[in-house]
């Protein structure tokens, strides 16, 4: 009496991983995501690395994730995969408050992100 099996929302060529609660804008996260979007994975890992904003270490480690995935739970080439799609979401935002001048407040917002990472198996040249 269960629900019917839901079909799978990527093609057989692709593997995703998301990232949630990133602490970081998603404006901030989305210049990453930009910088590694349809490169091929390999590129992609090594600009991340030497990358010198403080969010590309959460973002490699969401891109190793979908390699892992495509790897392990598709059974896809890790050589041929490239970044399809990295986009950015929104995720809440922590209200807090900074006392200012005659007893008033000013509003700190300090929003979190969540990403996913998209790979997919690039097709072979014929």
């Amino acid at each position: 009496m269960s629900k019917s099996k839901r079909d799978r929302a990527l093609a057989d060529t692709e593997a995703r991983a998301v990232a949630v609660n990133l602490r970081t804008s998603p404006r901030k996260l989305n210049l990453v995501a930009a910088s590694i979007r349809g490169k091929s994975a390999e590129s992609a890992l090594a600009e991340l690395t030497f990358s010198k904003r403080r969010i590309a270490i959460e973002v490699k480690k969401a891109l190793q994730s979908a390699i892992a995935n495509a790897e392990n739970n598709h059974q896809l080439d890790v050589d041929r995969l490239f970044v399809a799609e990295a986009f950015v979401g929104k995720s809440f935002v922590m209200k807090r408050f900074r006392a200012r001048a005659r007893g008033r407040t000013g509003r700190l917002l300090k929003p979190w992100s969540q990403l996913t990472v998209v790979v997919r198996e690039r097709e072979e040249a014929a």
